[in-house]
């Protein structure tokens, strides 16, 4: 089975993943088309608070923590929270409520996802000022967990561009959250929380203005030192004043080999132009990172692609995961034949995952998007590399802001971290996915002693994991990255101790990744 993993893909998972999600987009058709209404989101919201009400209200006996009906495997996270033990809340919050074109804002409900903000704004000449590279995020998802684009070197993290949160706590109260209103201290510390401190149901996300066009410049570079000192020269990491592209990004794919991509907002204006617009997200066109290595042995090269196709360029290969489960999905005949049933749905994958694939995801693969300081890259690489040997890593320059101490769940940058004369420091997504290089050569290897390897590095760094796939901290390790200080005040604060469950035990696998650790150790 193991060596036939990309034909049992293409003949059961594809098709199967095909029709699974047009179930999905059908339920979401009906939806949108019958039950889409953005003018009774308020009562939809006082039913939410009513449930929250009644099950405060229940006897002692059959009181339980809340969280929401969504089921897991609807979510991007990796794990499975064990929901069966709360009282589940449904949130059917879909709809994109209010466009704020004079404050540069967009209002919408948890549960618009990436793809839908797109479709929506883009033709109106907008773009969310951070946009995932995947279209069934949610963009409640990403307010509640992280979220990190190659505009970051610009903003910031996903949480700098939210306006204002509407959230129902845990005595059913409904408020509205800001960083200069009375709610000030819940937040900062509603980014990271994961569903931990109340009930989303609306918030308001800054929006920018966009060209129709990206226009890509690919830059190959030999040698670490000299890809590593131009990412932090291009994103602005250490000269506040630096006028920086629009987007920059690097796809590394090897210790010395990488290609940085640097974008701007762009209209294609004549006839040369437009014989370069590049559609990357058709079926037939090759994976995207594939698209980049392209230019490995090139001379630096430019070409102008459709911003939604830009946004969305990873989606089709979900970065490069998909080559893990078929390792001839990029041939050019597999792509013009059957490219239009990429991606498999994450959905239909964790809905279909049974035991022996839960434990695979971490023992056999390995799925880690790690914030870090960027003055210290070529050591994030290094430390990668010999932890997991597995390439392509993808590196997002990003800035990390000083709020103060004890105002969210990260901590401050360091001194030696912050870019001078600013309130702070360059940081990145180091983004390591696929099969690690021992597992690939059938050798044995140690998942969870890797994995402790990397927390441990990203602590000592000053960095953080995104909290999306698996953990492997104890609650003491755990305490020690993250700043809990001001987050288990708001627990206290705002009711969420005897309503809702603790982040650690929110994030936490639900398996003993230890154990299952041992038992994989050993090639398949």
């Amino acid at each position: 089975m193991e060596d036939n993993r990309g034909l049992i893909v293409l003949l059961f998972c594809l098709p199967a993943s095909f029709l699974f999600d047009l179930v999905l987009q059908l339920r979401n058709w009906f939806n949108r088309t019958f039950l889409s209404a953005p003018q009774r989101h308020d009562t939809r919201v006082r039913q939410i608070q009513s449930q929250v009400r009644h099950c405060n209200d229940l006897p002692e006996a059959e009181k339980k923590l809340m969280c929401t009906s969504r089921p897991n495997w609807l979510s991007l996270s990796i794990t499975f929270f064990r929901k069966d033990l709360c009282h589940k809340i449904p949130i059917p919050l879909y709809d994109i409520l209010e466009l704020k074109e004079e404050v540069m804002t967009v209002r919408v409900e948890p549960m618009v996802t990436v793809g839908d903000i797109t479709r929506y704004l883009i033709p109106k000449g907008y773009t969310l000022a951070v946009t995932l590279e995947i279209a069934d995020a949610t963009l409640g998802g990403l307010a509640f967990g992280v979220g990190m684009t190659t505009y970051s070197h610009k903003v910031g993290l996903y949480q700098e561009t939210i306006v204002a949160y509407e959230v129902v706590l845990g005595d059913g109260s409904l408020v509205r959250v800001t960083k200069d209103n009375e709610y000030s201290d819940l937040f900062y510390c509603l980014p990271w929380s994961h569903g931990t401190l109340g009930f989303l149901v609306a918030l308001e996300l800054q929006i920018i203005p966009v060209k129709p066009y990206v226009k890509m410049e690919y830059i190959p570079i030999n040698g670490q030192k000299e890809y590593c000192d131009k990412i932090r020269e291009l994103s602005g990491a250490m000269d506040k004043d630096k006028q920086t592209p629009d987007f920059v990004e690097a796809t590394i794919f090897s210790k010395h080999e990488a290609v940085l991509m640097v974008g701007h907002f762009a209209n294609v204006k004549n006839a040369q132009e437009e014989a370069q617009v590049n559609h990357v997200a058709r079926w037939y066109k090759p994976w995207f990172y594939k698209h980049v290595e392209s230019f490995l042995n090139k001379p630096p090269s430019q070409e102008f692609i459709p911003l939604r196709e830009y946004l969305l360029r990873h989606n089709r290969a979900i970065f490069w995961v998909v080559e893990s489960m078929i390792p001839f999905g990029n041939n050019p005949l597999f792509r013009l034949l059957f490219g239009w049933l990429l991606p498999p749905k994450p959905a239909f994958l964790k809905f279909t995952t049974t035991p022996g694939i839960r434990a695979m995801t971490f023992t056999k693969q390995v799925f880690q998007d790690i914030v870090l300081p960027i003055n210290v890259l070529e050591k994030q690489i290094d430390v990668a590399e010999e932890i997991f040997d597995a390439y392509p890593i993808l590196v997002y320059p990003c800035r990390i802001y000083d709020h103060g101490p004890h105002t969210g769940q990260l901590r401050p940058p360091r001194s030696d971290q912050m870019c001078p004369g600013t309130n702070w420091g360059m940081f990145n997504d180091l983004g390591v996915y696929g099969v690690p290089g021992p597992v690939k050569r059938k050798e044995r290897f140690d998942a969870v002693g890797a994995m402790r390897k990397m927390e441990k590095f990203t602590c000592d760094v000053g960095g953080y994991p995104f909290l999306y796939a698996d953990i492997f901290m104890d609650r003491k390790e755990f305490e020690e990255m993250f700043d809990l200080a001001a987050y288990e005040k708001a627990r206290a604060k705002y009711h969420a101790n005897d309503a809702f469950p603790h982040l650690y035990d929110k994030v936490k696998p639900e398996i003993d990744v230890f154990q299952v650790g041992k038992e994989y150790m050993d090639p398949l």
